[in-house]
């Protein structure tokens, strides 16, 4: 692509794209702002817009490699080094964004910003090795590509919030773009999973703006829900739909009055001072938690409780304390069978976002609250935990998360967490492919989806385990600075006892100037030079190879067997050579960091030249694409 072309073409191209990423559009508006980073010195404002679409499509692999890119900016700002270590961290980098956050404290002196999240780094470092026995399961008969969260059980159905995506309200909210919360039922089956959503009606979801979460008395008398006021007064916002922390919320309370439900408000709502929203009862009733941002909290809003009168009123509003109330926001209480409090927080030390914490006590009487760890929590918000049954052999419940792997922005999972019945080992080590000497690196395990099940280092032994469960697809991929990475596919499919599977990843040294390594596995269709799906997933490991290693320059080349004219064969493998080029481009390198290089059959690998006899697997040793490292 010639340097006038490009310029003549950038106005015209920016203005489309910008008109489409104002249209949340983020789909669309990728492969426009990919044309206008493709050239020497892109624009950091194009760089800024296709990083966060990518966030915002919840593609955080991809939104790595264009924050990465940001960070080599020559204008790029301390804050970008914020916003790269968030990435970082749903990536599940741990160590990585800590390098990150500690960057911009280095430039800006700031470390109050980050020091929670610093912290937070250090225990997902040590939480996400040894995941605890949660498994979580999406709930996708309810969850939409919009928003549900916040179940609540009763019998054999639930209550929960989701955007409505029925057409039947015309309002939407300007931050998102989507209509309003509504409340929905669904079905609640025996082994904890849900189905049959439902709309529950207008006598619930009669009002103009956002309506839930929900909770009930034990005789499902009286529901108790959160809704934002539609008035002028308290006209504060925050982002859309989903923490409810200062959106001028109030609370209702619902009662069944001639098979209707009659609505009264909380006697202490005050939408011109504060929020008063999702509410809770204890276990015998007497007590009401809810989160307010009412004077006299500890920071953004905190857990309340109100005690149940003797004429059946709510007395006066009291502060749960500074146990369990941090400087930042404590929202979506729920009490457990056992009595045990779980809520989300982002003030103390956690994986990012919202975290899930435990904590035992009553009223303004609390235990320090303990994080819930990985895989409950993640580098998004993880929210509106509750255990719903309990047996000797674990026990379930639900989690709303907007973590990445999910159907659309916050979702609903269920959870089981079961006393293994049979225990099976992966065991593993990492070594170096060249030398055959061990290494420490990084090992991630990803089931089928590329969702993380657990990381650790493989330490200076260069050895690592893991603990898989039954029926299940898993890569490992093993990683380290300065190499090349490698990864390994293993099933438990059909292991009916406790067992140990053995992998070994060899990693390729790489910073050696000239020299070349073959990408193994590099398919073509005949005659075609496009990239597979199944070579874009190799391409996908040399991507995360540069983009970790940001000074690193190679020639990638592809080559061909003998059959054929030697001229056919020599333009050929320069298309193909160029498209696995491209293809990096658009996952985030700079062009100028690669050469692309066709050299048809003029360096073949063994006897097979023109007119010579050779078997299919001898002409396949030929066609092959290589690395090359060019400086370093």
């Amino acid at each position: 692509m010639g340097g006038a072309a490009v310029s003549q073409e950038q106005p015209g191209l920016r203005e489309r794209a910008e008109e489409l990423y104002r249209r949340y559009e983020y789909a669309n508006a990728v492969p426009l702002y990919i044309k206008l980073v493709d050239r020497k010195n892109p624009r950091l404002g194009d760089l800024e817009r296709l990083a966060d679409s990518y966030l915002r499509m919840n593609d955080y692999e991809s939104a790595e490699n264009w924050y990465a890119r940001i960070s080599q900016h020559e204008d790029h700002v301390p804050t970008h080094l914020i916003s790269y270590g968030d990435v970082l961290k749903m990536n599940g980098k741990y160590a990585e964004a800590k390098k990150q956050l500690q960057a911009y404290v280095d430039r800006t002196g700031d470390i109050a910003t980050v020091a929670i999240p610093l912290a937070g780094c250090d225990s997902a470092l040590s939480w996400m090795a040894s995941p605890t026995a949660h498994k979580l399961r999406n709930e996708a008969a309810v969850n939409t590509a919009l928003s549900e969260f916040s179940v609540f059980p009763l019998g054999n159905m639930v209550y929960y919030t989701g955007e409505a995506t029925d057409g039947s309200f015309r309002g939407h909210y300007g931050w998102t773009g989507n209509a309003f919360l509504r409340v929905y039922t669904a079905d609640h089956s025996a082994a904890g999973t849900l189905g049959g959503p439902a709309f529950a009606g207008t006598g619930i979801n009669g009002e103009r703006y956002h309506v839930g979460p929900v909770a009930a008395t034990a005789d499902r008398g009286t529901l108790y829900v959160t809704r934002t006021h539609v008035g002028k007064e308290g006209g504060r916002t925050r982002e859309g739909g989903r923490k409810y922390r200062t959106n001028a919320l109030e609370l209702y309370v619902y009662a069944q009055v001639n098979g209707e439900w009659v609505a009264e408000p909380f006697p202490y709502n005050n939408v011109r001072e504060y929020s008063v929203g999702h509410a809770m009862l204890s276990r015998e009733g007497d007590v009401l938690y809810f989160v307010s941002d009412m004077p006299g909290g500890h920071g953004g809003t905190d857990i309340w409780y109100c005690l149940l009168q003797a004429d059946g009123s709510w007395g006066q509003p009291t502060n749960a304390g500074g146990t369990i109330n941090s400087a930042g926001d404590e929202m979506f209480p729920n009490i457990g069978p056992d009595g045990t409090l779980y809520y989300s927080s982002d003030g103390f030390a956690g994986m990012g976002g919202l975290d899930v914490f435990e904590a035992t006590g009553s009223k303004a009487s609390w235990s320090k609250p303990t994080n819930m760890r990985y895989p409950v929590n993640s580098a998004g918000d993880d929210f509106a935990y509750l255990t719903t049954s309990e047996d000797g052999n674990g026990y379930r419940g639900f989690l709303s998360s907007n973590r990445s792997g999910g159907k659309g922005g916050d979702d609903i999972y269920s959870f089981s967490f079961d006393k293994p019945k049979i225990i099976i080992l992966l065991r593993g080590t990492t070594s170096d492919k060249q030398t055959g000497g061990r290494i420490e690196a990084a090992v991630t395990l990803f089931d089928g989806k590329r969702e993380i099940i657990a990381k650790k280092s493989s330490g200076t032994p260069g050895d690592f385990e893991f603990v898989l469960d039954r029926n299940q697809a898993y890569t490992v991929l093993g990683q380290k600075e300065g190499y090349h990475a490698d990864s390994a596919k293993v099933s438990t499919r059909g292991i009916t006892r406790s067992d140990t599977l053995e992998v070994a990843l060899l990693l390729e040294p790489m910073f050696e100037v000239g020299k070349t390594f073959e990408l193994e596995n590099i398919y073509y269709d005949f005659d075609k030079h496009n990239i597979r799906p199944d070579a874009a997933a190799i391409l996908d490991e040399l991507v995360r190879t540069l983009r970790d290693n940001p000074t690193l320059k190679i020639e990638l080349s592809s080559h061909t067997d003998s059959r054929g004219s030697d001229a056919y064969n020599m333009a050929l493998s320069q298309r193909r050579a160029q498209s696995a080029v491209d293809y990096l481009v658009s996952r985030g390198i700079s062009r100028d960091r690669m050469e692309a290089k066709g050299y048809g059959e003029t360096k073949l690998v063994n006897r097979c030249a023109n007119g010579v006899a050779c078997s299919s697997a001898e002409h396949q040793a030929n066609r092959r694409t290589e690395v090359t490292v060019l400086s370093y």
